[in-house]
């Protein structure tokens, strides 16, 4: 290889979102808590508000990283390195939420990893508790052919400008946010989120849709059109109109029924409605809210290196290594802007070490626009890769472990923590995505074969690894087999997020967890052989006949069951349901 001299590097890249006054006020309230000056419940709910939630094991936490739009720069990159060897057993994990977690995280060591991610720009603020959570978008906001404009600078907004608002962090309940601008297709998943924004324009002139209500769980709701055009000069006022109206309205008494869909079905669409626009006509009465948009990194230009930071750059040798071709089929995607490609980092399950992690540093500098982007399918996304450089990258990240192909096709499983972790889990989902996953690598011709599906495991019916608007969802629970607790899953058909509205699956079947990937072998076959090619097939079988198809699968008698029946998939011991207030719903 050679060294090939480079320009100077652009100015740094987006601002952080981080305040170290907020850590030193946790390291306070902590203090508070462990001299009985604060109680146990306003400690777990402050605890909560900044991103740290307790697990089911004693002792250690869960510490989730807020990436608002799931931009992560070089050095965030290395913060997440630092904690995640440090504190994360040498890993993190990306969420359907695009935050970065970190579980098993000694109590005695939060103070330390929180601060290493301030240092960095990363907050945890806001990212759990009744609060208004991290802003999702669609990784190729900028990038993407069909998109009305670039939605990229107004989620960063959105987000700047509500991270510690007046009503920001005492909500009823938890608020879910999106933003995206795909034309046709809605791949930041606003019509399941609590607040969506989706690009659009109107005689010409940009603007957003405005969704509220949207939903997961155990009510499933497909968000209500609050306006169909909002110009951009109003995007924080309409924001602002959502936020307030939850905060007025929503059920402050019972946990499980706080949610903005809940109290929107409690009042009724069009009072709804008609109380989000009286607050913004109360909003321009108190003078509006300007737009601010804050400063966006220059991406590379056609015909210029990529490098971003960094004098030299190394140059790789660029032809293709063995998988190539295999790799760049589902992982590869072209820009709008000639000359460049975007590349999907497909993680199994959303988990990459810390060594990955670092490993990656070097690579979108030198590959990529400066920075990453986490994706609500749980991978990364590097983005304005000189499509001449594609073999070149791939071979790094061949040498990183990061090469995997398949990247948001049937093989790319989604799952949430489970009970590995999660007090709510009834099922360690985590082992059933990893079987799933292991039996679609065996089965590349299922993969090739059912087009138009996905696979998305849940432990609970909480829904964190959206089970319910997947192709084929797993959804963990418990039966009694023998007078004994054994693991099982519901079986979900058909989900899936239309450009108009979000379509939640259908149950057809309760089979034991050891079943669960001769179930999904049944229904693939079942949809091969049917000549589909997209889930919309499952709405068209009438529920008999796909019962019918898992029938067998789903029955176990008690004379029949061994013992591998009564313990959790990728488990070691027997399998039991532990009941406890959890903290980690999604």
């Amino acid at each position: 290889m050679s060294v090939v001299d480079l320009p100077p590097p652009p100015p740094p890249g987006r601002l952080g979102f981080a305040r170290h006054e907020d850590v030193d006020l946790f390291v306070q309230k902590l203090e508070d808590f462990e001299t009985g000056k604060l109680s146990a419940d306003d400690w777990r709910g402050f605890r909560l508000l900044n991103g740290v939630y307790g697990q089911r094991q004693d002792g250690v936490m869960m510490i989730r990283a807020k990436l608002p739009g799931g931009f992560v720069t070089p050095a965030q990159l290395e913060a997440l390195a630092v904690v995640a060897e440090r504190f994360g057993g040498g890993k993190g994990h990306v969420t359907t939420r695009q935050n970065v977690q970190y579980h098993f995280v000694p109590m005695a060591d939060v103070e330390t990893a929180l601060r290493i991610l301030a240092d960095s720009g990363i907050t945890t603020k806001e990212a759990c508790g009744h609060s208004v959570r991290n802003w999702t978008c669609c990784p190729f906001a900028g990038v993407a052919a069909d998109e009305p404009f670039d939605p990229t600078p107004y989620v960063e907004a959105l987000a700047r400008h509500l991270l510690r608002g007046p009503y920001s962090s005492t909500l009823p309940r938890k608020l879910k946010p999106s933003l995206g601008g795909c034309c046709g297709t809605d791949c930041s998943q606003a019509f399941i989120n609590d607040l969506g924004f989706l690009a659009t324009t109107r005689d010409g002139a940009p603007g957003f849709k405005v969704l509220a209500g949207g939903g997961l769980s155990t009510l499933r709701r497909s968000a209500l059109t609050v306006e169909e055009f909002v110009p951009l000069a109003e995007t924080l006022e309409a924001a602002d109109a959502v936020v307030r109206v939850f905060h007025r309205i929503g059920n402050r008494n019972n946990k499980a029924k706080a949610r903005l869909k809940w109290a929107i079905d409690k009042v009724g669409p069009e009072a709804f409605l008609a109380e989000y626009r009286a607050e913004r006509e109360k909003i321009r009465g108190e003078g509006g809210v300007p737009l601010v948009l804050p400063p966006q990194p220059v991406p590379p230009a056609a015909g210029s290196p990529s490098a971003r930071g960094g004098k030299r750059l190394l140059a790789q040798v660029n032809e293709p290594v063995p998988g190539y071709a295999e790799w760049a089929q589902h992982n590869v995607r072209t820009q709008k802007q000639h000359g460049f490609s975007s590349v999907v980092i497909r993680l199994v399950l959303g988990d990459i070490t810390a060594a990955q992690l670092r490993g990656l540093i070097p690579l979108i500098t030198q590959y990529g626009e400066g920075e990453l982007r986490t994706t609500n399918e749980q991978n990364l996304v590097l983005r304005y890769v000189p499509d001449a450089r594609l073999p070149s990258l791939h071979r790094e990240l061949v040498r990183l472990g990061l090469a995997l192909g398949g990247a948001n096709t049937l093989a790319d499983v989604v799952s949430c923590p489970g009970a590995s972790s999660c007090k709510l889990a009834v099922t360690a989902s985590r082992g059933l995505g990893g079987q799933l996953t292991e039996l679609l690598d065996r089965r590349p011709d299922l993969v090739t074969a059912a087009h138009g599906l996905d696979v998305k495991v849940s432990g609970c019916p909480h829904g964190c690894g959206q089970h319910y608007i997947a192709g084929i969802g797993f959804q963990g629970g418990m039966r009694k087999l023998a007078g004994r607790p054994a693991p099982q899953y519901l079986v979900y058909v058909g989900g899936g997020i239309k450009a108009d509205k979000a379509e939640f699956g259908r149950l057809i079947g309760k089979v034991p967890a050891r079943r669960a990937g001769a179930t999904l072998e049944r229904l693939l076959d079942f949809y091969i052989a049917s000549g589909a090619t997209s889930r919309d097939f499952w709405s068209t079988v009438p529920a008999d006949q796909l019962k019918a198809q898992i029938a067998d699968l789903e029955k176990l008698a008690d004379a029949d069951a061994v013992e591998a029946d009564f313990i959790d998939l990728g488990e070691q011991r027997a399998f039991e349901v532990v009941s406890g207030e959890g903290e980690c719903a999604s």
